[in-house]
C-alpha cells in the first residue's frame, strides 16, 4: 500500500517542460520527493509524476490555460518512483525563452490540508464522470 510523503514550506518543486510536456528541467527538490535523479527525469513525460487518481480532465484544464497564454493553478495529486503519494499547490506558466522556444515553467509547494480534502473531493467527482 502507497504512503504519503508530506512537503513542508521549505519545499518549493520547480520544472521545465517543452510544450509537448517533456521534462528539460527539474530542481533538486523535485527529484528528492519523486524519488527520481534528474537524468531520470529528463527527456520523460511530465507525467511520469501522474497519479492514477487524477482526473484527465484536470490536465486537460491545464493545457487549455497555459496553451492560451495564461497562468493555471491547482492542487494535484503526484506518485513518487517507488508508487507512493504526494500533494502539491502547482502554478503553471507558459514562458518564451531567448531562442523564440515555448516552454511550461511548474512552481509546486505544500497545500494546505483544506486544499488536499478540496481536491480529493472534486477529483472523486470528476473521475466519476469519466467513466
Amino acid at each position: 500500500m502507497s504512503k504519503e510523503v508530506l512537503l513542508d514550506k521549505s519545499i518549493m518543486i520547480v520544472s521545465e517542460t517543452d510544450m509537448k510536456g517533456n521534462i528539460l528541467y527539474a530542481n533538486n527538490d523535485c527529484c528528492k520527493i519523486a524519488g527520481y535523479t534528474k537524468e531520470e527525469l529528463i527527456g520523460q513525460p511530465q507525467n511520469i509524476v501522474r497519479h492514477a487518481d487524477m482526473p484527465k480532465i484536470a490536465f486537460k484544464g491545464l493545457w487549455d490555460t497555459v496553451l492560451a497564454g495564461k497562468t493555471w493553478n491547482g492542487i494535484v495529486k503526484n506518485k513518487t518512483k517507488h508508487g507512493d503519494y504526494y500533494w502539491v499547490n502547482a502554478t503553471a506558466y507558459p514562458v518564451v525563452k531567448s531562442d523564440g522556444s515555448h516552454r511550461l515553467i511548474s512552481v509546486r509547494k505544500m497545500p494546505t490540508k483544506a486544499e488536499i480534502a478540496w481536491a480529493e473531493d472534486l477529483y472523486k467527482q470528476l473521475r466519476k464522470e469519466e467513466y
